[in-house]
C-alpha cells in the first residue's frame, strides 16, 4: 500500500523539534495580533499564511529567522501564551503525534511584564488545557517544554535554572537556538554544565547554517544529548570508490547513537538542499544515523509532521517499516523517563504501527 498522507497521520508519531512561536495558525497571530496591537503585513489568514511561507522561503536562514517578529509578539500575555500552547498541542493531536516537545525561549516573552517562570507557567497551563481536550476528543496525546536561550544573545542562565526547577512541571530540558555562525555552543558551557550537574538534559542547534565544527562542538565540548538539525554533518561523509567514508565527528555521533533532529522542509527553505530529493535525509538514514523527523516551524514551512514523512517516504521510497524506525528513534530520544519512553513504544507505537499493516 501506498504511504499516502492520511495513512501517515493515522499513525502515532513523536515531534522533537517543533518551535512554539513557529506552529501558531495563522488565525491566532491575526486575533492575538490585534489584541495586542502588532501591525501585521496582512490581517487576511490565508493571505498571512501565504506570507510567513514565502517570507522563510528565501534561502536564508537569518531572513527566515525575522518572520518571528510577528508571532512573539502576540505571545506576550499569560492568556495569549495558554491559548498558544493548548492550539499547539490540539494540532499535534490532530495530525496522530502522541508525544510533543515543544521548544521556545521564555525570555523573549517578558515584554508585557511576565517574568520567565510565568511565562513558562502560562505555557504549562496551556498544554496540560490541550492534553485534555485531545483526551477527551479520543486523541491522547504527551506534550511538554523545553526552554531555549537565544545564542545570538547574552547568556542567560536564569534559562537553565528554569530548566533545573521545572523539570518535573511540564519542563523536559533545555535547548540554545537562534543565529549559529558565529555564536558558538561554548559562549553557553555555564549552562550547560550547570543542567550537567542536575541532571537535566538539552539539545544543541548546531550543524544547520554553520558546520561540522559547530556539531563538534555541541557534542564533545557541552556534552549534548541531542543536536538540533545537524544536516551538515554530511559534510564529514566522503564518498569513495567503495562507498562512504566517515570523519571523526561522524564517526562519533553514529557510533554514539546521537540523535539528529532532522527539519526537511526547513532546511529547504534556508537553502541547505535544493529539495526534499535532494536533503541529506536519505544517506544520514541509509547510514543508519539515529536520524529522527521534525517540522522546526509548521507555520513559516506550511507543513505537519505527516507531510513530512509524507514528503520524505515519496523522495527515498521509505516504507511503513522506515517510518516506524523514524518514530522509534524519536521515542527513544524523547526528552522522557525510561519507563515512560518504554510505555509509549510498546503500548502505543508499535500497536499503532502493527494495526496500520
Amino acid at each position: 500500500m501506498s504511504l499516502d498522507i492520511e495513512r501517515i497521520r493515522a499513525l502515532p508519531k513523536v515531534t522533537l523539534h517543533d518551535h512554539l512561536d513557529g506552529g501558531l495558525r495563522a488565525q491566532t497571530v491575526v486575533e492575538l495580533s490585534a489584541e495586542a496591537g502588532h501591525a501585521l503585513p496582512t490581517t487576511d489568514p490565508d493571505a498571512l499564511a501565504d506570507w510567513f511561507f514565502e517570507a522563510a522561503d528565501s534561502g536564508s536562514l537569518v531572513r527566515y529567522l525575522e518572520t518571528f517578529e510577528h508571532t512573539i509578539a502576540c505571545m506576550q500575555t499569560a492568556a495569549h501564551l495558554r491559548r498558544v500552547a493548548r492550539e499547539f498541542v490540539e494540532d499535534q493531536a490532530v495530525d496522530g503525534v502522541v508525544y510533543a516537545e515543544a521548544r521556545w525561549a521564555p525570555g523573549q516573552h517578558t515584554a508585557g511584564g511576565l517574568s520567565v517562570g510565568e511565562a513558562v507557567d502560562a505555557v504549562r497551563d496551556g498544554m496540560a488545557e490541550g492534553m485534555d481536550a485531545a483526551a477527551r476528543a479520543g486523541q491522547p496525546i504527551v506534550a511538554r517544554q523545553i526552554v531555549t536561550s537565544m545564542r545570538h544573545g547574552t547568556p542567560r542562565p536564569d534559562i537553565a535554572s528554569l530548566a533545573v526547577d521545572r523539570r518535573d512541571d511540564g519542563v523536559c530540558g533545555f535547548d540554545i537556538a537562534g543565529a549559529e555562525a558565529g555564536y558558538p555552543p561554548s559562549l553557553h558551557a555555564a549552562s550547560f554544565d550547570y543542567l550537567r550537574r542536575h541532571n537535566v538534559p538539552f539539545t544543541i542547534h548546531a550543524g544547520e547554517a554553520f558546520g561540522v565544527a559547530s556539531i563538534w562542538e555541541a557534542v564533545q565540548l557541552c556534552g549534548a544529548s541531542r543536536i538540533g538539525h545537524g544536516v551538515r554533518l554530511v559534510e564529514d561523509i566522503a564518498r569513495t570508490a567503495s562507498g562512504y567514508e566517515l570523519g571523526e565527528v561522524a564517526t562519533y555521533v553514529r557510533d554514539r547513537r546521537i540523535p539528529l533532529e532532522l527539519c526537511p522542509s526547513s532546511n529547504v527553505q534556508t537553502g541547505i538542499c535544493d529539495s526534499v530529493r535532494t536533503h541529506p535525509f536519505g544517506l544520514l538514514a541509509a547510514l543508519r544515523f539515529r536520524v529522527t523527523v521534525n517540522c522546526d516551524n509548521r507555520l513559516m514551512s506550511r507543513t505537519t509532521l505527516s507531510r513530512e514523512l509524507a514528503l520524505l517516504a515519496d523522495a527515498f521510497d521509505f516504507t511503513l517499516k522506515d517510518l516506524r524506525w523514524f518514530t522509534l528513534n524519536a521515542a527513544k530520544s524523547a526528552f522522557y523517563r525510561y519507563d515512560r519512553r518504554r510505555a509509549l513504544v510498546e503500548d502505543v507505537i508499535v500497536p499503532g504501527f502493527r494495526a496500520a499493516g
